[in-house]
């Protein structure tokens, strides 16, 4: 189950995110869950976040 949480960007970086979004041809949300994904497994690959009882990348 994918769960919603809400975020507040700088103007800067939300216009930047958009246009990349845009770059890509995906919406800007998409491409910010996508990102924030891939830094926290990458925190959890190195150790920086402390192994949980579960796994997102079963999800």
């Amino acid at each position: 189950m994918s769960k919603r949480i809400h975020i507040t960007l700088p103007d800067s970086i939300y216009e930047a995110l958009e246009r990349w979004a845009d770059k890509q041809g995906r919406p800007t949300a998409n491409l910010g869950s996508f990102l924030i994904e891939v830094a926290v497994l990458e925190a959890q690959k190195t150790g920086e976040i402390p192994p949980g009882s579960e796994n997102p990348q079963k999800r």
